[in-house]
């Protein structure tokens, strides 16, 4: 049918008429400023050849309604433009797009629309849901909405009432100045919305029964499932999106955020209490925030917020245990061995042929500094935070529990599952391709006249041989990005074996070799790092997309998972290698493994890789945080807003001369940003909480430059979401999904790693065997001599003796830091006995302190319940307050159902009671008659 001819668009205004600007009070209605706008669909129309008629007004309307009757389409208005044989596929967009807004006032909803009365421009189809839709789908959704009912929460016994009120008086600075932090002490009975029970719910206006997340919440539920056959059927708002029919959905914001004067809406109070630095120190207002944004953005700030929270006692104990390190470094004996110019310790030289003898002394510096990160406060360190991580952990899990009961969030899998149901665009072209290579246009043609029933099937309709390709391509891929990161990493080593060999040739530099080579190759690393970050996001995306996952969850989790392993390894991968291979396999001198000729692997310092691994630590995470995390949220989304406004400003079209005017609501939000989902904000703190706790024995200090961050962080992503980004979607869901799982397994994995920092990279276990074994006071004098083997000169290469040495003494003997049997010994430059005691004792301690802080993190799991004891008594009680509430409704439904039947049988004598008795069955089916009349004025 041509669409022309479709009979639903029938109330037009009067392109003459103006529209008053009295009339016009709101910018969140319709143009009668009676129906509230709940989404905004938009769309970008361009007529080739067209030609308009003079006059042509720019605030032409077109209002689509649901069944009213209004003023006819004049002939030859400016809608009525002849297209150009060039504009086939505009012209069948177009038709695909009426055929959808048809389809939608099928549904019930109200639709006004901007008359396509330019050239080219943009239309804005604003969608308003009536009462009776907002009640079908509410009972449709099983969304939870309050009764009449209230009842006191209970905050304990009175030692919790107590501490409870001091607790809230001393923090009642620190509260944001909002309405639902005023009064929390109450609560609303919810119960599934069902129209058959209106009686149960406090329903004084219709308009505001449901808040405007809710009411764009089941719009976006109506658009995701209705389809459009000239689309080849397909399904959603977001396929059609996806094949640029439209140009953008979402659902407006509660007015401008920096309005002048005194009026207050949730958007502007959010950023006035929530989204400026100014008010870094307070809370956040979590009840309006998912409010505002939904329950998954509610709780995505509920879980940054604790975690910010948590890292003030972890920041505190790491500040304690590096002031503990610089507290001590004047007691340190073997920094002090190194340092005593007495101790003639002649060292090996560092390269072949210009590198020279020297002195153990020269490198007092780095010892002293190692000292501040390796002593044996970072063991307990250690031990503090897998407790920490497990801690965090619990305590997220009872939060999550206290908000789902706040917030209503139990008992919503059904929900879930249902709005899982809906297939991605992607998977319905990959599906439609298959059924038209096996069977023909035919049965693709009766797929889509029942894909309705067909959507309803969980089943996979493709299977494993469709998905092959794309599972064979995502592990080819992966594998060679994985390979790529190592091996720039390993171009990095190559870097720093040749600057520093370079830099030995020339005596102005050879003294600032090792920080020179150090410094520059972290920075190489850093700008590495975030280089690939961004690439392997895009390529994660593909890959992804490739797997064609059916539904919207499928995909996000695929996607987290493929994100997450190639930015771990990205970022880890050069402090992996610091911590665990660099200085292993260096050999001896004599026998030193090359990399190239004539350039040898890279030694640690002489104070051990523990220093460089905590600079390495240090700069990357500070980079990360400061380049990727602060700069590139600040200034790319200010970039792509003036880019936007400069594109705008260069595109021909008419000029508009409502341009001057205010703008509505709806073009202020479609030159935001569109919201891409939460994953990039979870991922930055997930690879930060590995930053914090997998490495954190090198590096105390890490959660101290955390928390810096994240105050700073939580603010931003506020201020973004506030001013920067169109409205989300709502979207209701119980907990924090994948990002739970790969938290919990970080924590684990951070003990394993601590282990091995502890036992391989830091001099912890070296100096407790030499004291408890080879020491002969029970002190650590003489470890840094028992950690020294002698090598005889007279045996080194031919070549590689060092040119014209400035030693002050002829060398026999020169030192090199290993467990060797001296040149004198029978096995001369084996192993010794000393290196095999120190492994075992590794290995032991490996092993200990792995199975200990795993024990004592289950304890603390076992010891802190899931479920906080007040929630699942106030859950208890709930439950057992809505039976009694219902039964008291039901009870007085029932007493008004019976009082007519009792008035009509008060008459004592025959004839009335004949007629009583005639009346019987009409008063036996009164009940429901009087039940839906009296509560007729919130009938649906």
């Amino acid at each position: 049918m041509d669409p022309e001819h479709l009979p639903v668009i029938n109330n037009y205004l009067d392109a003459n008429e103006p529209v008053s600007s009295e009339a016009r009070l709101s910018r969140m209605h319709f143009h009668d400023n009676q129906r509230k706008v709940d989404y905004v669909l938009a769309y970008h129309y361009r007529k080739r050849g067209a030609h308009l008629g003079q006059g042509s007004p720019g605030h032409s309307l077109a209002v689509v309604s649901n069944g009213e009757t209004g003023k006819e389409r004049r002939a030859g208005g400016p809608g009525d433009i002849e297209l150009g044989p060039l504009d086939a596929l505009e012209e069948e967009r177009r038709e695909q797009r009426d055929e959808f807004e048809h389809n939608l006032m099928a549904a019930g909803l109200e639709l006004e629309k901007d008359l396509e009365s330019k050239s080219q421009g943009s239309v804005f189809v604003r969608i308003h849901a009536p009462w009776q839709v907002l009640a079908r789908e509410a009972e449709f959704l099983k969304i939870k909405v309050p009764t009449k009912k209230m009842y006191e929460i209970k905050a304990g016994g009175s030692i919790a009432k107590t501490f409870n009120a001091i607790l809230q008086k001393l923090s009642s600075p620190l509260q944001p100045r909002v309405p639902e932090h005023n009064n929390n002490r109450m609560k609303n009975l919810s119960y599934p919305f069902s129209r058959e029970k209106m009686y149960l719910y406090n329903i004084q206006e219709k308009d505001t029964f449901f808040d405007n997340a809710t009411r764009s919440r089941i719009v976006h539920e109506i658009l995701k499932r209705t389809a459009c056959s000239r689309a080849n059927n397909t399904m959603g708002i977001n396929s059609l999106i996806a094949n640029n029919i439209y140009e953008a959905a979402y659902p407006l914001h509660d007015g401008e955020y920096d309005s002048p004067g005194d009026d207050m809406n949730d958007r502007k109070l959010l950023y006035q209490e929530w989204a400026r630095y100014g008010v870094f120190y307070k809370f956040q207002p979590i009840d309006l925030i998912r409010k505002y944004f939904g329950e998954k953005i509610g709780l995505y700030f509920a879980w940054l917020g604790l975690y910010t929270s948590f890292l003030i006692p972890s920041s505190v104990t790491g500040v304690i245990v590096f002031l503990y390190g610089c507290a001590t470094i004047e007691e340190d004996i073997p920094s002090k061995e190194m340092c005593d110019q007495h101790n003639a310790f002649t060292m090996c030289p560092l390269c072949d042929k210009s590198c020279d003898y020297w002195n153990l002394s020269s490198a007092c510096g780095t010892a002293r500094a190692s000292h501040l990160f390796d002593n044996p406060a970072t063991v307990f360190f250690s031990i503090f935070m897998a407790l920490w991580a497990t801690m965090f952990l619990e305590n997220w899990k009872r939060l999550q529990m206290r908000l789902g009961y706040f917030w209503d969030l139990t008992g919503i899998e059904e929900e879930e599952e249902r709005s899982q149901e809906h297939s991605r665009p992607e998977y319905e072209t990959k599906v439609r391709e298959k059924m038209l290579k096996e069977s023909g246009k035919l049965v693709v043609q009766k797929l889509d006249a029942n894909s309705a029933e067909d959507d309803e099937d969980d089943e996979d309709k493709l299977s494993w041989r469709d998905r092959f390709p794309g599972y064979l391509m995502n592990f080819a891929s992966i594998l060679f990005m994985i390979a790529l990161t190592f091996s720039i990493v390993f171009g990095v080593i190559v870097y720093r074996i040749t600057t520093a060999a370079a830099l030995s040739l020339n005596k102005a530099t050879r003294s600032n070799v090792r920080v020179t080579v150090t410094a520059t190759a972290v920075i190489i690393n850093l700008v590495v790092i975030l280089i690939l970050d961004e690439i392997y996001g895009a390529v994660a995306k593909w890959l992804t997309k490739i797997e064609v996952p059916k539904t919207e969850q499928t995909f996000e989790e695929r996607l987290i998972l493929k994100a997450f392993l190639l930015k771990f390894v990205n970022a880890y991968s050069p402090i992996f290698y610091v911590a665990f291979f660099k200085g292993r396999f260096v050999g001896r001198p004599g026998s030193y493994v090359y990399v190239f000729d004539g350039y040898r692997m890279e030694e640690c310092a002489p104070g051990g890789c523990l220093m460089e691994l905590c600079i390495q630590l240090s700069i990357i995470m500070l980079g990360k945080q400061l380049i990727q995390n602060n700069i590139f949220e600040i200034g790319v989304p200010k970039l792509k807003k003036l880019f936007r406004k400069l594109k705008d400003e260069t595109e021909p079209g008419e000029s508009d001369p409502d341009h001057s005017k205010r703008p509505e609501q709806w073009d202020l939000d479609y030159s935001l940003e569109p919201y891409t989902g939460l994953t990039p904000e979870y991922m930055e703190m997930i690879i930060q909480f590995g930053f914090v706790t997998l490495f954190v024995a090198s590096f105390p200090l890490a959660p101290v430059f955390a928390l810096l961050n994240n105050v700073i962080e939580v603010r931003l992503d506020a201020k973004k979401f506030v001013t920067e980004l169109r409205r989300p979607d709502a979207v209701r869901t119980k907990d924090i999904g994948i990002w739970f799982d790969i938290l919990s397994g970080i924590g684990k994995f951070s003990v394993i790693i601590n282990a091995f920092v502890i036992a391989v990279t830091s001099d912890f276990i070296p100096r407790l065997v030499y004291q408890y074994s080879y020491s002969h006071n029970g002190t650590l004098h003489g470890f840094v001599n028992h950690t020294l083997s002698f090598f005889n000169v007279s045996q080194l290469k031919e070549g590689t003796q060092p040119e014209n040495s400035h030693f002050d003494q002829e060398v026999q003997f020169c030192r090199f830091k290993d467990y060797r049997e001296p040149p004198w010994a029978p096995n001369p430059y084996e192993f010794s006995k000393q290196y095999w005691s120190v492994l075992s004792a590794r290995l032991a301690f490996v092993i200990i302190f792995q199975n200990l802080v795993m024990f004592l993190s289950v304890l603390v799991d076992w010891m802190i319940p899931d479920i906080p004891t007040d929630i699942s008594d106030q859950i208890k009680k709930e439950k057992s307050l809505l039976v009694d509430f219902f039964l008291k409704e039901e009870h007085e439904k029932v007493k008004l159902a019976d009082e007519p039947t009792q008035r009509s049988q008060g008459g004592g004598d025959r004839s009335r009671r004949s007629r009583a008795a005639s009346s019987a069955p009409s008063g036996r089916s009164q009940p429901g008659s009087i039940a839906s009349s009296g509560s007729q004025h919130t009938n649906v």
